[in-house]
């Protein structure tokens, strides 16, 4: 029995809102959180504020499947219906076992939310929400059902009424209001339909079936058909506008055996599992993804090191920078895209705000490659999971046919933090190791959250929840498409229990949950506070799985260096400088070559320290080919020198110069001789290395002085950045601190709205007046409240000059103030008398 039962039926919203308790206040404000957006003043506001398109649009959108169709049906229903009518519309006349078992509590979700008042003699659906779901020409219903025939027969003429009453076999009555109702009792008979219906033509039977499902719309010629003729004598068909008829609801119904779907559906589809595996071999696959996920990132921040690709007019990275990201990191465009995105959305870059704007990274990266690796990946993980903007949207087009960038705007969907949280939530309500079917996934979630609108909003959901799922492996959340135990604890999630019907491991590819795996109930989205403390228990368990990084590597005879696993940091950022990566994986592979030595030479460091270097770090011999490569690119390193005229090169060696005079491969750098070592050049020093350096030459930077420049590699960074904030979508849910002060204050101002007040004989302050009083009578009424303790109305107007009626409880009177209990504001406040306009008892009762 609902709390609207056990008191007098409500007349209204705001009367219904005004019989629940407070934990039923609380549960609505929280599935609703706009309607405390600002706080109401009181349960009337309230009330109004929950009948808005705009929310009740916002609360039909959150509907699971099944509480949708619930809704639709009491649309289709009598205002108001009973609980008997409802459950025949949802379960038809063969009562379906399902559905008489979820529809309680499809109708206690829709109560909770305020769309359903009423006892379960009369249901009502809010006024908006019945609007919205009801059948219409222009929008018709989920079900299907088209008009009443009161509706359909509005515009009819009343003699055309009789004929059709006369026609179907029933007494011609004396106006058309009692006509359509005996039409519409004959409809509603089924043991009268069934033996009007057994007397049709089964062509005429046959436009019925293709009518009874929807659209109840038809169109017929001006001369019908003999089976169309035959449906509109009789009523079962009937004209809407000239050349359109339209099925009747009630006969729909009779012809559906009572059932406002085709197919309800009490019961979420089960999320069924595609393969299951070993939990430790989820855990290790997740983990070394993890990895792999931190050095992306880091090759792309590194890559971008000396100023990233220019940020384009409208913001966001050109498609061509985008295709070179994408082959510096070996991998596809749309990947690229997230792994870009992913660093943007953890603060690790940004653009640099100067004149040539470019992308970089922020001080915020140098400070998170201090951090242990679980820690690393947990800051990107959980900057995943929260962040609104969408990788998988870049390349798409946005509402003016723009294309949609990589960092650019445009890219934020606030649906998307929900659908990951609850996509992965799915994934640990199976059990350990079980990975599910994408398919299955979608469906579950088409079902917790069906589309009302355009199609293309329920597929940005369904494209959200498969980026989610392909992204969850990418970061080393899933692995193997299970969710693994660090993915399971950044979400929150508690470890599930063993499966009754085995391991995991023995789970095939379509099995179906058991009940018990299913989440029940789903696992809500986690506050700042939690989420932290989430994370760090993610980094705690994946830290174990990760392993050491190492200090040495594997030389070989081939010019290459083996790194069997993840090195240190000073290890990894000098060994990048004096070798190319050449292959990535467990194990990366480095290749030295003349390029790879003479940047390590710019750098500053001489021959000597190269070897000591190599020898200190490998664990084999340094080879006799790597060190005459060394030794070799040295022994040439500045033998040239190249400054700035606009840029000269000079040599001890003149035979030096007149060799690179005669090469043809010298023309564009426009070089002429200005004494035996020393050519000017039209280009510029930058230029003229490159040059020099292409055609197999070792020249160095020189300054004013003549002295080698060492060129360290200067790491261009932005200035202080925060990262994006994700586009919220609506209000944030409320905690329960919120919740209960503004029960509090919506209570206070219901009572202070309600408490009926004792009328003065002189008919002052009636209706939506102040109450007026002499400044003598205001102050003996007032303190005689303070003696006697009651409540008390009065007309206060503050510093600002607005008005407003409060109930006070006096407690003290002194020095031309009154400090009261303000029943208002539930709180105690001072009053300077001089502003009350007047007092005014509460009525006899309401003390």
């Amino acid at each position: 029995m609902s709390t609207e039962e056990t008191t007098a039926a409500p007349r209204s919203l705001a009367e219904a809102l005004r019989a629940r308790d407070d934990r039923s206040l609380a549960a609505l404000l929280r599935s609703r959180p706009d309607l405390i957006t600002p706080v109401p003043t009181d349960l009337t506001q309230l009330a109004t504020r929950a009948a808005t398109r705009a929310s009740v649009v916002r609360a039909l959108e959150r509907l699971d499947r099944f509480a949708l169709q619930t809704a639709e049906a009491l649309a289709v229903a009598a205002d108001p219906a009973s609980y008997d009518d409802l459950l025949g519309l949802m379960a038809g006349d063969d009562r379906d076992p399902a559905v008489v078992a979820a529809l309680p509590h499809a109708l206690g979700t829709l109560r909770e939310q305020a769309l359903v008042w009423g006892g379960d003699d009369r249901l009502r659906l809010v006024r908006t929400a019945r609007e919205l779901l009801a059948p219409s020409p222009q929008h018709p219903s989920p079900t299907g059902l088209g008009p009443t025939v009161q509706e359909a027969a509005a515009g009819m003429s009343p003699g055309r009424i009789q004929e059709i009453v006369a026609t179907a076999g029933l007494p011609s009555t004396h106006d058309a209001v009692s006509a359509v109702a005996a039409l519409t009792a004959l409809f509603t008979d089924r043991g009268r339909m069934a033996a009007l219906l057994a007397a049709a033509p089964a062509d005429s039977l046959d436009v019925l079936e293709r009518l009874v499902w929807g659209p109840p719309y038809g169109q017929v010629t001006p001369d019908p058909a003999a089976r169309l003729r035959w449906l509109l004598d009789r009523g079962l068909l009937l004209p809407t506008a000239p050349g359109t008829v339209v099925l009747p609801r009630e006969v729909a119904l009779h012809l559906r055996r009572g059932r406002a779907h085709r197919a309800p559906e009490p019961v979420p589809p089960p999320v069924e599992t595609a393969a299951g595996h070993s939990p430790r071999v989820v855990d290790a696959t997740a983990a070394g993804q993890a990895l792999t996920a931190l050095a992306t990132v880091e090759e792309l921040l590194k890559d971008w090191d000396e100023g990233g690709p220019a940020v384009l007019r409208a913001g966001g990275l050109s498609l061509r920078d985008l295709k070179r990201t994408a082959v510096a990191l070996d991998v596809s465009e749309p990947v690229a895209a997230f792994w870009a995105e992913l660093a943007y959305a953890a603060g690790l870059v940004a653009s640099d705000g100067e004149a040539d704007e470019r992308y970089a990274a922020t001080p915020a990266y140098d400070e998170w490659r201090e951090l242990p690796a679980a820690e690393r990946w947990a800051r990107l993980a959980t900057a995943w999971l929260t962040a609104t903007r969408t990788a998988g949207l870049v390349g798409g087009r946005d509402a003016k046919d723009r294309t949609l960038s990589a960092l650019g705007p445009g890219l934020d969907r606030s649906a998307a933090p929900e659908v990951r949280h609850r996509v992965l939530a799915l994934l640990a309500g199976l059990p350990q190791g079980a990975a599910p079917s994408a398919d299955s996934v979608l469906a579950r979630l088409r079902w917790e959250r069906p589309s009302r609108g355009p199609q293309k909003d329920d597929d940005l959901r369904g494209r959200l929840a498969r980026w989610a799922l392909s992204e969850a492996e990418l970061l080393g959340i899933t692995g193997r498409g299970a969710l693994s135990g660090h993915g399971r604890a950044l979400l929150g999630a508690p470890a599930p229990k063993a499966p009754e019907t085995g391991p995991a491991d023995t789970a095939g590819p379509g099995d179906k949950l058991p009940v018990h795996h299913r989440p029940a109930p789903p696992l809500a989205p986690l506050s700042p506070a939690e989420q932290a403390t989430a994370s760090a228990t993610a980094a705690r368990l994946l830290a174990p799985l990760l392993p050491e990084p190492l200090d040495h590597v594997l030389l070989q005879a081939d010019l290459t260096a083996v790194a069997p696993g993840p090195l240190r940091r000073p290890l990894a950022d000098v060994l990048g400088v004096l070798a190319d990566v050449e292959s990535k994986g467990g194990a990366t592979v480095y290749r030295f070559t003349p390029g790879s030595v003479r940047r390590a030479l710019d750098t500053g460091r001489t021959a000597a320290d190269l070897h000591a270097f190599l020898a200190a770090h490998s664990r084999t011999p340094v080879p006799q080919p790597l060190a005459y490569l060394i030794d070799d690119v040295a022994r040439r390193h500045g033998h040239l020198r190249v400054g700035a005229a606009s840029a000269y090169v000079r040599c001890d060696d003149d035979a030096v110069l007149s060799e690179i005079l005669a090469d043809k491969r010298a023309a564009g750098l426009g070089l002429r001789r200005l004494a035996p070592t020393v050519l000017a050049a039209q280009t510029g020093p930058a230029a003229l290395l490159e040059g020099l350096r292409a055609m197999g030459f070792a020249p160095a930077a020189e300054s004013a002085e003549g002295d080698v420049l060492i060129a360290r590699a200067q790491a261009h960074r932005t200035p202080p950045r925060t990262a994006p904030e994700p586009v919220p979508d609506g209000p944030p849910v409320p905690d329960d601190t919120l919740l209960a002060a503004a029960i509090r204050a919506v209570r206070a101002g219901d009572l202070a709205s309600t408490a009926p007040r004792r009328q003065p004989e002189d008919g002052a302050a009636a209706g939506g007046e102040l109450p007026r009083t002499s400044p003598a009578e205001t102050l003996a009424t007032v303190q005689a409240a303070v003696l006697t303790g009651e409540a008390v109305w009065i007309g206060y107007v503050n510093a600002e000059g607005a008005a407003s009626r409060r109930v006070i409880a006096p407690v003290r009177v002194e020095g031309g103030f009154v400090t009261a209990y303000d029943h208002t504001a539930d709180e105690v406040r001072t009053y300077p008398l001089h502003r009350i306009t007047g007092v005014a008892e509460l009525a006899d009762g309401d003390h």
